[in-house]
């Protein structure tokens, strides 16, 4: 009776190892491991690739093969230091000149700012001066009224004869204010003028009216005439002479 042959076992007789097992594709066929494109098994010593035990990592521990490239932000303000690297302190700061910078250029819009605002001020106050000055002076040419302080008549002769005219002059004293006097005459026989007007300029402080009054015929009369300030003031005057004619 025919027994059947053993089963193929390679290596060594008695060790217990198996040999290798014939790939499909002949002697050049071998097992590769799995895993990452950066990492590399090492080759068994009968040169034969054998498999590699790859175990997961825990949750939240994988980590990538590697990091390329570089962080890129963009926009205004510091770049922020990379996943972990500390921020520089202030003393490094200080020292690479950006902590001082950054103070330089936060106090120099402050000092233009008290520098804006104390020309502002300065200018106000010339400003304020000025107005002023132009103020008193526009009350002493303008604002301040004349005003009649006295006012007086006399004729130049106190007796005229025949077909004589008698000359009255009415002297108006002021404070000097430049403004215009409303007046008339008032005779004693019993007519006036119409109202009558002088201007006085600055720093006159009299003005001079006069009346004349003409005589004719004989006989004597005594006449009288009165000055009325209208305006700026009411004022009265009178002044005296007297006629005399025999024929």
């Amino acid at each position: 009776m025919n027994e059947p042959p053993p089963p193929y076992r390679g290596g060594h007789q008695g060790d217990g190892s198996p040999g290798p097992q014939p790939g499909p594709g002949g002697d050049d066929y071998s097992a590769t491991a799995l895993g990452s494109h950066w990492f590399e098994g090492p080759r068994a010593a009968h040169g034969i690739d054998r498999p590699t035990l790859v175990q997961p990592l825990p949750w939240g521990a994988v980590q990538p093969d590697r990091v390329e490239g570089e962080v890129l932000r963009f926009g205004p303000g510091v770049t922020a230091s990379p996943p972990g690297v500390p921020a520089p302190s202030i003393a490094t700061a200080v020292w690479h000149g950006a902590h001082s910078a950054d103070r330089q250029g936060t106090a120099a819009p402050h000092g233009r700012r008290h520098a804006r605002a104390r020309g502002l001020r300065r200018y106000a106050l010339a400003a304020t001066v000025l107005a002023l000055v132009l103020s008193f002076l526009a009350w002493q040419r303008y604002g301040s009224s004349l005003a009649v302080e006295g006012v007086s008549v006399d004729p130049r002769s106190t007796a005229i004869g025949c077909d004589s005219t008698a000359d009255l002059v009415a002297e108006v004293r002021t404070d000097g204010h430049p403004g215009t006097l409303h007046y008339r005459w008032v005779r004693s026989d019993g007519t006036r003028s119409g109202q009558l007007r002088e201007t006085l300029a600055r720093g006159q402080k009299t003005a001079r009216l006069h009346l004349l009054w003409t005589f004719h015929g004989t006989g004597a009369y005594r006449a009288s005439a009165e000055l009325q300030i209208l305006s700026p003031s009411t004022e009265r005057a009178i002044g005296r002479f007297s006629y005399a004619c025999n024929g």
